[in-house]
């Protein structure tokens, strides 16, 4: 995943309206203040550091540029103390302005902020100030109208596919048409997460296809749900028990991926519309009851016993 981290503004594949909008700030030189927000392996902190790598040499990069992460103690003393003496001060041969870069800021006590809100006003002129979350919503309002904010959202297949193409390519990796969309579908959106599932796939099995790339993220295959669901609606209760109670053994899948996956074929199956409502308050129960760490048997007999109910009214209504 680092070895392939973009470098510079224009290796990175998504968001061309973001980029050239900092393009533009920074080539007329007035860059605001950035709030840059999405969820997680969208390319945010790439593009703050490629924006960075852009505007300072590598020998001044130290002194012009501070970056703190989650992992750094960012509490109030932080933001009073050393983030503080760096925006006040300077420099004495580059003119423009520094640069403080705080990542994953949703992360900060509303302390910090509060502080942070202040600093940011007073050395307007000479510093800069990047936040980067996943939340908007966990960063204070005060802060967010303080900066321009940027939304990153998840990366489309069309744009990964390339990029993913390209590592394949470098690393020597022998892929399949089917296992590159396996890994476009199970990463949704999240480039870091695809590159971290190839990688470990590759090392697994040596050949990434889909079966593979489901076995080595332990989703269960769509064959397999295909299968539950077909036992669920067309065998016996004991029998589909038995069934699926195997399968969840030999594959070692959790009742809640099965669920989550049902859930999108129950969307596909054409059930008459007030069954299909029925079923899905039944599976909305049962997720409930699953995160409230309820036994799985049970839920699973539950789930089951949903499905055949659904079956027993559609033959009725037939």
């Amino acid at each position: 995943v680092e070895k392939y981290r973009p470098q510079a503004l224009s290796e990175l594949v998504s968001h061309r309206d973001i980029l050239s909008t900092i393009q533009r700030f920074i080539s007329e030189d007035r860059l605001p203040h950035l709030l840059l927000y999405g969820p997680p392996g969208t390319g945010k902190t790439s593009t703050i550091l490629a924006c960075a790598r852009q505007l300072y040499q590598e020998r001044e990069f130290g002194s012009m540029v501070l970056e703190l992460n989650a992992s750094d103690d960012r509490g109030i003393d932080i933001i009073r103390g050393p983030i503080l003496s760096f925006a006040s001060t300077r420099t004495i041969f580059k003119k423009g302005f520094k640069l403080v870069i705080l990542d994953e800021a949703d992360a900060m006590t509303q302390d910090a902020q509060n502080a942070l809100r202040r600093v940011i006003e007073k050395f307007t002129e000479n510093t800069r100030f990047c936040l980067i979350c996943n939340y908007l919503s966990k960063i204070i309002p005060a802060l967010q109208s303080r900066c321009t904010r940027f939304r990153f959202g998840p990366l489309t297949p069309e744009l990964m596919v390339p990029r993913l193409q390209h590592v394949i390519q470098e690393e020597g990796v022998d892929v399949t048409e089917d296992g590159m969309k396996a890994l476009v579908t199970l990463s949704s959106g999240d480039m870091r997460r695809a590159l971290n599932i190839l990688q470990s796939t590759t090392m697994a099995f040596g050949k990434v296809t889909e079966e593979n790339v489901y076995t080595c993220t332990g989703h269960p295959l769509k064959s397999d749900i295909a299968n539950i669901l077909d036992w669920m609606l067309n065998q016996d209760f004991s029998t589909a028990y038995r069934k699926i109670m195997e399968l969840k053994t030999l594959k070692g899948l959790a009742l809640q991926d099965i669920l989550t996956e049902i859930h999108l074929f129950v969307h596909r199956v054409d059930f008459p519309p007030s069954i299909r409502i029925q079923l899905l308050i039944k599976m909305a129960d049962i997720e409930y009851r699953l995160a409230a760490g309820t036994s799985e048997k049970i839920q699973l007999s539950s789930l089951i016993a949903a499905f055949q109910v659904t079956r027993d009214l559609i033959v009725a209504e037939a």
